[in-house]
């Protein structure tokens, strides 16, 4: 089975940096986009600590990747991890059904 212990610690990761609202925020946002830090900053009326402090969580888990363009960075999802945080999903989802099935 691929969710062996090492892809398991990296899921909890992931399921840790989503179980933050700003974080989830953040995440709704990028999904649009790539995105200056600025906006975010504007779209959350947050301090720029708080948004480096969530943007380091979502960079080091692997969701959100960001470079550096003039004095900003610009941040957008990793759709690989989100691939692999999906799969994950549905393959319990798949479960479900089957176990559903057999009653």
């Amino acid at each position: 089975m691929y969710w062996e212990t090492k892809a398991m610690e990296e899921l909890i990761l992931l399921f840790k940096a989503l179980s933050d609202q700003n974080r989830l925020k953040i995440v709704n946002i990028l999904s649009k986009d790539e995105i200056c830090a600025c906006k975010i900053l504007e779209k959350l009326n947050i301090t720029q600590a708080t948004l480096s402090h969530h943007m380091k969580i979502l960079c080091e888990c692997g969701l959100v990747n960001g470079r550096k363009k003039g004095i900003w960075m610009h941040y957008y999802l990793n759709r690989e991890k989100f691939d692999k945080l999906f799969m994950f999903i549905n393959e319990k989802k798949q479960y479900i059904i089957e176990k559903e099935c057999e009653r």
